[in-house]
């Protein structure tokens, strides 16, 4: 297949969400307190629909299991990424995820590693990343005193900002925040806090915290890529993101622009602008967005058009 795979995102309700993946992204939500957008997911749990080709209509999880060559027959049993939009209206819960041996052991799949590239940021929005206790005896403590302004460590953040975000972090998105998020594809979330919220049902939400002490990193160490950046004539790629788990960058065009495939398929995102994306096959449309996989036999595209762009591959 000479095509990308356009792919559908699945709109996730959220206690945190509201309505700006309507506004700003077009998304047809089910409700004002739609948190996520599921946009390149092979996960159970919210798989995207293929809109075009000789796969329309298949989940991208069953375009892995049935045609692995669209993806250079990549190893695996399950689509290793999963690519989110998140609108936090409100903050999101204190959390931290398991590396892969505990989430395997504990919840039979993946653990979670994930990044964060800020689409948009209300001025002042925080996000929480890191703690401040020295042992896993004062980190229990803590939480169980509730001493979370002592705890937890905020940060400011801003529209363009990007953040690695390995196992054992803890970590959440404060409200005003618009992100990309890139993740292994896991759904494995222990809650650390949740500001003492009730549910629909006037139910306080369920905690994790002997699984979160068990998995979090103590001390927290920060992670801070190191970035590059490549201009060419009317692009210019940083390189946001270089690990095991996945390789993330961000493709800036204002004109137009020739890419060769760096590895057997790539997940791409428009998180700004309008465009088109030029391949043998023919063009196709791209606006604020648009997600779709570039296949093992795509080798060369142009992306023409002005457009802010995040991209990764595994």
């Amino acid at each position: 297949m000479n095509e990308p795979l356009l792919l559908k995102p699945v709109l996730q309700e959220k206690i945190w969400g509201g309505k700006k993946l309507r506004e700003v992204f077009g998304y047809d939500l089910p409700s004002d307190k739609t948190g996520e957008a599921w946009a390149i997911s092979a996960h159970p749990n919210g798989p995207s629909l293929v809109e075009n080709g000789p796969y329309k209509g298949l989940t991208l999880a069953e375009v892995w299991d049935q045609h692995r060559e669209v993806f250079g027959n990549a190893e695996g049993e399950v689509f290793p990424l999963l690519t989110k939009i998140l609108d936090a209206a409100d903050d999101l819960s204190v959390q931290v995820h398991p590396d892969d041996r505990y989430g395997m052991e504990h919840e039979g799949e993946l653990g979670k590693t994930e990044c964060w590239y800020v689409i948009d940021a209300d001025k002042g929005a925080e996000i929480i990343y890191g703690h401040h206790a020295q042992t896993k005896e004062e980190l229990e403590q803590m939480i169980i005193d509730g001493k979370w302004d002592e705890l937890l460590r905020r940060i400011e953040v801003e529209k363009g900002d990007f953040f690695y975000v390995p196992s054992g972090t803890i970590h959440a998105i404060g409200g005003g925040i618009t992100i990309l998020e890139t993740q292994q594809s896991s759904d494995t979330t222990y809650r650390v806090y949740d500001y003492d919220r009730k549910d629909d049902q006037g139910n306080l939400r369920e905690l994790h915290i002997k699984q979160s002490v068990d998995v979090t990193t103590v001390p927290h160490v920060d992670s801070t890529p190191e970035t590059r950046i490549e201009k060419q004539e009317e692009a210019t790629i940083t390189t946001l993101v270089k690990t095991s788990f996945f390789d993330v960058y961000k493709w800036e065009v204002k004109g137009k622009a020739d890419f060769n495939a760096t590895a057997p398929y790539t997940l791409v995102s428009v998180v700004e602008g309008n465009g088109k994306l030029i391949v043998e096959a023919g063009e196709y449309p791209l606006k604020k967005g648009t997600h779709l996989i570039l296949p093992n036999d795509i080798k060369k595209w142009t992306i023409e058009g002005e457009l802010k762009i995040i991209a990764s591959n595994n």
